[in-house]
């Protein structure tokens, strides 16, 4: 088990194919579909600090943040401060890890996830204009639209063990942007399971 969980690490870490958002930039613009067929854009949510989780309940990683309810308590914490979170799953059609709208919805209401909305990356396009390598990955994006944040979600890169023990970088980030001071940590190297793109 710890050696195809290694495998998966090195798989995810290596893959870096895609475009990146860059950090101090202008994050990328997208267009994307929620599980209920809401269209959301980023430039809709300008004045508002925006989220992006790279999920996929398949994976240890994610999993773990899940199981343990450390992931649902960081959503409704930071939900309830009026950011914007927004899960996206990037899984191709053909892939295990793809869900319909009717299962994630069954899977958002299983799991208590907290967050905005569930999008529907399955075309890739979202995860990859954003560089998305990683399940979990996560991005912050400050209210005039920079990228501020980007990587793991905190220094505990276990798919085992409870996540709240770990410093977290995305709550450490949000807050220091809503206390209007410098976010000291822009960037970390995202852990978890690789991104099943379909091709």
């Amino acid at each position: 088990m710890k050696r195809a969980i290694g495998l998966l690490i090195t798989i995810a870490f290596a893959n870096s194919v895609f475009a990146a958002a860059e950090i101090g930039k202008p994050a990328p613009d997208f267009t994307a579909t929620d599980i209920n067929g809401k269209t959301h854009k980023l430039s809709d949510y300008k004045g508002k600090i925006v989220v992006l989780e790279e999920y996929n309940l398949d994976c240890p990683f994610c999993h773990n943040h899940f199981k343990t309810g450390a992931m649902q308590e960081l959503q409704g914490e930071i939900t309830g401060k009026g950011v914007i979170w927004l899960l996206v799953n990037s899984a191709g059609r053909n892939s295990p890890s793809y869900r319909t709208p009717e299962v994630a919805k069954k899977e958002w209401a299983t799991q208590k996830i907290k967050a905005t909305a569930w999008i529907d990356d399955s075309s890739g396009e979202l995860g990859r204009k954003y560089g998305m390598r990683t399940t979990p990955h996560m991005f912050v994006i400050d209210k005039n639209g920079i990228l501020a944040y980007q990587g793991a979600i905190d220094n505990r890169p276990s798919p085992e063990g409870d996540p709240r023990t770990a410093r977290n970088y995305v709550r450490e980030a949000i807050g220091k942007l809503m206390a209007g001071e410098k976010v000291q940590v822009t960037q970390t190297r995202p852990y978890g399971c690789g991104v099943k793109y379909g091709s």
